[in-house]
């Protein structure tokens, strides 16, 4: 069992950045697929990234794409989330999620979430 632990949100000014971090504590981290889901007031959680266990495949939403990029530390059980390019439709509560099947889909462990407010 994981037990993940979001950080790095924060407000910033469209067009700026954050970087996210997921740090994950109990065994098993490196064998995980991880994403990263986000929910806005009043929406449904969408998925954002996904990162397959080696870190040598990644998925994004296509609303994402060329903005946002995911990686991850093994050494260190830690994932991460660049956010490039912000835009005001970025704001959102966004949540770390271990197990990621691939897709739309989640996986069975999540963290508390860490929010983004975007401003224009």
């Amino acid at each position: 069992q994981l037990q993940l632990v979001e950080s790095g949100g924060g407000l910033v000014q469209a067009g700026g950045s954050l970087r996210l971090s997921c740090a994950a504590s109990g065994r098993g981290f490196s064998s995980y697929a991880m994403g990263w889901f986000r929910q806005a007031p009043g929406k449904d959680r969408e998925f954002v990234a996904g990162i397959r266990w080696s870190g040598g495949s990644t998925t994004y939403a296509d609303s994402v794409k060329g903005r946002f990029a995911v990686s991850r530390d093994n050494a260190k059980n830690t994932v991460y989330l660049q956010m490039n390019s912000l835009k005001p439709e970025d704001t959102a509560v966004y949540y770390c999620n271990a197990g990621w099947p691939g897709g739309d889909y989640a996986g069975p462990y999540w963290g508390q979430g860490t929010q983004v407010t975007v401003s224009s």
